[in-house]
């Protein structure tokens, strides 16, 4: 709430400071009244002038003072529960720019009014889907979403490494389940609009913007039973998203990654796909993605290609983290050894070399989306160069704040007009 202005001097002080200093009130009365107007105006005009500073995703009040603060004064997870907070209820920064054209791309038929995606991970339970896009995300992923309710792993587990600008994380799939997700997404999606939307319409309900749902599967499925969560996901969320991913490589439920060895993969990939399409015979069939791991062999790559390829998979999204550790970490040692995924820049070189393979090995049969130590506009510009059609990204938003979908757009924008891009 802003300040309407100064309240002024109290009457008591204004009276000492007229008897001690001057022969007489009259001559100093419209003096006070003049500073105080002077003053509330230029309080109310100062408060203005930062709210709408601090409002505008461009303001690098946000990279420089805000994101610091917070690293300085608050852990990871709670840092990142006040940020999904702040956008559920609208009290983050907006971009307020608009998308160059050379920025626009097509994805399963879907036009973006820009490539760049934050991934899932950051809004778990869909609370702040309307904040994100706010932020100018061309593509919103929440999720990972599991059928029942589960807590993930204890904490803490999510830990930043500030001098390699990354962070580990071993949430473990906390989810509040299928029932109370959907129930979200029902209450604030409106209803009337979705039912009438197209077979084309966007479930995102922006124009040039799409919403996907990452489903995971509860810790206690057995890895033959794991097709049967990703089915219950694929009828649950069909109605509300653009895109579903079926997350098979989070490095922190035990066993999940097992789940891409080729001979497991192919059966759970063809049951999911031949679900969607009963589920969604008679309307759209929502695209279906498979997201992998940056920690494969080129064999295990080739098998994934495959099996993309036969199943009738929509897409693949490169990478989740890596549990590698690079030599060159600066980060504390002890940080360094925590369980979990590691994300940022040291995750870069792998999930490029990956999405590589698997376009090489895909033939770009499937459209791939870039995902791993995504930060500046160079590293965009190198994941589509290698075959992605769009990127995503969750670390940078962590370290850069609110303003780093609209700054990404506008160095790419400067890069691709460069080129001679139109």
């Amino acid at each position: 709430m802003l300040r309407h202005g100064l309240k002024g001097v109290k009457p008591w002080v204004v009276q000492r400071r007229l008897a001690s200093t001057a022969p007489s009130s009259s001559s100093y009365t419209p003096y006070v009244r003049f500073r105080n107007v002077v003053l509330g105006t230029a309080t109310v005009l100062g408060a203005t002038f930062l709210t709408s500073y601090y409002l505008d995703s461009r303001s690098a009040a946000h990279q420089y003072v805000v994101m610091p603060l917070i690293h300085a004064t608050m852990d990871p997870e709670s840092a990142h529960k006040l940020a999904v907070w702040s956008l559920k209820w609208k009290l983050a920064a907006k971009d307020r720019g608009t998308d160059d054209p050379v920025l626009e791309t097509e994805i399963f038929g879907k036009r973006l009014s820009n490539p760049i995606g934050v991934a899932a991970g950051f809004d778990k339970h869909g609370e702040a889907i309307d904040g994100l896009f706010d932020l100018g995300f061309g593509y919103v992923e929440i999720g990972s979403v599991t059928p029942e309710p589960q807590p993930g792993n204890s904490k803490p587990r999510m830990f930043r490494l500030p001098e390699d600008v990354a962070v580990i994380n071993r949430y473990g799939f906390n989810s509040e389940g299928h029932d109370s997700i959907a129930k979200l997404n029902g209450a604030t999606a409106d209803q009337t609009l979705l039912d009438n939307l197209s077979p084309d319409g966007n479930r995102s309900l922006y124009e040039g913007h799409i919403l996907g749902i990452n489903l995971g599967k509860n810790k206690t499925t057995t890895e033959e039973d794991a097709y049967k969560d990703y089915v219950l996901g694929v009828q649950r969320f069909a109605p509300y998203a653009d895109a579903l991913v079926i997350n098979i490589s989070s490095p922190n439920t035990p066993g999940l990654r097992a789940l891409q060895r080729r001979e497991v993969l192919q059966g759970l990939l063809s049951k999911v796909v031949n679900a969607r399409n009963e589920i969604c015979k008679a309307n759209r069939k929502v695209p279906l993605l498979v997201k992998i791991a940056p920690d494969l062999t080129e064999h295990e790559v080739q098998d994934i290609a495959m099996a993309v390829k036969d199943s009738g998979i929509d897409g693949v999204i490169v990478s989740n983290t890596t549990i590698d550790r690079p030599l060159d970490l600066k980060s504390n040692p002890l940080t360094i050894q925590e369980a979990g995924g590691l994300s940022g820049p040291p995750l870069k070189a792998k999930a490029l070399k990956t999405l590589k393979t698997l376009r090489q090995y895909t033939g770009g049969a499937v459209p791939l989306i870039g995902c791993g130590g995504i930060t500046t506009a160079d590293d965009v510009l190198d994941f589509a160069r290698a075959g992605a059609s769009a990127v995503q990204l969750y670390t940078a938003f962590a370290f850069q704040g609110v303003g780093i979908a609209r700054n990404l757009k506008d160095e790419v924008t400067e890069k691709l007009k460069k080129e001679g891009k139109t």
